[in-house]
C-alpha cells in the first residue's frame, strides 16, 4: 500500500498569526473608556468598507452565467446553509459537559457563515478540479450569506447572539447588504480601479478585519468573558471541530459521487462545501454578538486554520491521483470569464 505523503510544511497562514497578535494586543491594551466608542465606530466603518469592496468586485454577469451549473451550486449551498447548521444543532447535546454555552454559540455561528472563495479556488486548482465552478460556488455562498447568516442566527441563536431582535436584524442587513449593493451599483466605475490596485486593496481588506477583531476582543476583555474559558475546554472545542470538518469532508466527497457528479465537480464541491469564511464571519460576529463577539469568533478562527491544514493535504493527494478524468470532462460549465478570482472573502 502506498504511504500517504504529507507536505514538508503544513500551511500556517501568516494572516492567522496576525489575528492572534491582534487578540494578544487587545488582551494587553484593550480599548477602554473614551477609546471604546472610537474603536466601535471604526469597526462599524470597516465592516461597511469590507462589504462595499465585496460588492464592487463580484461580477454580476459572471455570477449569472455560473447559474448554468445550478446542481453543483445548490449542492454547495445545501452543505453550507443546511447540513452545517444541522450538525451545529446536533452539537447542542455537548453542553455543558464538553462545551460551555458561549463556546457552543460560537460553534453554531461557525456553522452559519458562508463558504470561502480564495482558498476554495486555490485547493480546487491544486487538486485539478473544476476551478470556475469553485469560483462561482464560493461567490454565490458569500452573496447568500449576507442575508442567510443573519436570518439563521436570528432563528437558531436567539438570545445568545447579544440579545438578537428584529431591530438588530434590520441593523445588520443595512450595515452589510446596503454597502454590498452600493458596491455592485458602482462596479462599472470603480471595478477597473479595484483590479489595478488589487494587492493594495487586499491589505485594506485584511487591515479592516484586524480592526474588527481588535474591537471585538477589546470588548470581551473589558466584559471579563475570557475567565469563562479553560485549556481543557479549548482542547474539547478543537476535537469537536475536527470531527465536524471530517464529517463535512466525507459527506461532500462521497455524497457528491452518489449525486452523479464527476471527479472535477466533486473536488469543487468538497472544498467549497466543507469550508467556512473567516473574512465574512468576523464582521458579522461583531454585529451579532456585541461584547461577546471575542469569545464567539474563537471557534471560527480555530476552524479556519484547521481547514487550511487539512485541505492542503487532501488537495496535494488528489493532485497525485492517477485516475484523472479527460481534460474535456473538466471543462467548466460556466463562462471562461469566470476563471479569474473575484478576490472575495478568504
Amino acid at each position: 500500500m502506498r504511504r500517504p505523503h504529507l507536505p514538508a510544511r503544513l500551511p500556517l497562514d501568516p494572516y492567522v498569526l496576525a489575528l492572534l497578535g491582534t487578540v494578544g494586543l487587545a488582551a494587553l491594551l484593550p480599548a477602554r473608556g473614551a477609546a471604546a466608542p472610537i474603536a466601535d465606530g471604526a469597526s462599524t466603518a470597516a465592516v461597511g468598507l469590507l462589504f462595499f469592496l465585496y460588492g464592487a468586485r463580484l461580477s454580476t454577469r459572471e455570477a449569472l452565467e455560473g447559474l448554468r451549473h445550478w446542481r453543483l451550486h445548490l449542492t454547495v449551498l445545501a452543505c453550507t446553509f443546511l447540513l452545517f447548521p444541522l450538525l451545529g444543532l446536533a452539537a447542542r447535546g455537548l453542553v455543558p459537559g464538553v462545551l460551555t454555552q458561549p463556546l457552543y454559540s460560537g460553534l453554531l455561528f461557525l456553522c452559519l457563515v458562508p463558504s470561502t472563495v480564495q482558498s476554495s479556488i486555490a485547493f480546487t486548482s491544486i487538486a485539478r478540479g473544476n476551478v470556475p465552478a469553485a469560483i462561482c460556488a464560493g461567490s454565490f455562498s458569500s452573496l447568500a450569506g449576507i442575508v442567510l447568516t443573519p436570518l439563521l442566527a436570528a432563528g437558531l441563536l436567539g438570545g445568545h447572539a447579544g440579545g438578537f431582535s428584529l431591530d438588530s436584524l434590520l441593523k445588520i442587513t443595512l450595515q452589510l447588504l446596503l454597502p454590498f449593493l452600493l458596491g455592485q451599483a458602482l462596479r462599472r466605475w470603480v471595478g477597473g480601479f479595484l483590479v489595478r490596485h488589487k494587492q493594495v486593496l487586499g491589505y485594506v481588506d485584511r487591515g479592516s478585519i484586524l480592526l474588527v477583531v481588535y474591537a471585538a476582543f477589546s470588548a470581551g476583555v473589558t466584559a471579563g468573558i475570557w475567565h469563562q474559558v479553560s485549556f481543557p475546554r479549548l482542547g474539547a472545542l478543537l476535537l469537536v471541530e475536527a470531527v465536524l470538518l471530517a464529517v463535512m469532508l466525507l459527506v461532500t466527497w462521497y455524497g457528491s459521487a452518489r449525486l452523479g457528479f464527476g471527479r472535477a465537480d466533486r473536488i469543487a464541491i468538497q472544498f467549497a462545501g466543507s469550508k467556512k469564511s473567516l473574512a465574512a464571519g468576523l464582521p458579522m460576529a461583531s454585529l451579532l454578538f456585541g461584547a461577546q463577539a471575542g469569545l464567539a469568533v474563537l471557534p471560527l478562527m480555530l476552524f479556519h486554520q484547521m481547514q487550511l491544514m487539512v485541505c492542503a493535504v487532501i488537495a496535494r493527494r488528489r493532485a497525485r491521483d492517477p485516475e484523472q478524468e479527460p481534460a474535456a470532462d473538466r471543462v467548466a460549465e460556466v463562462s471562461p470569464a469566470a476563471q479569474q478570482p473575484t478576490g472575495q472573502a478568504r
